[in-house]
């Protein structure tokens, strides 16, 4: 046990309020996630990150973030790990947090900025990648 310990293996619960603030930040990303797709479906626009986009949205939510569907999903993962009170649970969100942004967001941004040129460039202009 000691081992553990000294490794950070083992880790104390957090106390009361946390998992709940973290279900909530989970719907909060879920919630994200959902209307971001839910916005492109509307502009009828692709939403598979290896298929050219139809069409640049730039309203609603892809007006505060570029990106918020992987917003919204790391924000759940978090909020899960947060809400089952297991630092273990951090990990799936930290790895997709770095595949998101390492490897799918600069893929896309390459692909719209091909497509789309200089609006794309005005609209990273005026909108941050994540917040």
């Amino acid at each position: 046990m000691g081992a553990a310990t000294a490794a950070g293996l083992v880790i104390r619960p957090l106390p009361a309020p946390w998992p709940l603030t973290g279900w909530l930040l989970f719907a909060l990303g879920f919630g994200l996630t959902f209307l971001a797709a839910r916005q492109f479906r509307l502009a009828r626009t692709n939403i598979n990150t290896f298929e050219a986009p139809g069409t640049l949205v730039t309203t609603g939510l892809f007006a505060v973030s570029r990106n918020p569907m992987y917003l919204g999903f790391t924000l759940a993962l978090l909020g899960a790990a947060i809400g089952l009170n297991n630092a273990w649970a951090l990990i799936p969100a930290v790895i997709f947090f770095l595949v998101a942004a390492l490897h799918y967001i600069p893929y896309e941004e390459r692909a719209a900025a091909a497509i789309f040129g200089e609006a794309y460039t005005a609209y990273c202009r005026r909108v941050r990648r994540w917040i």
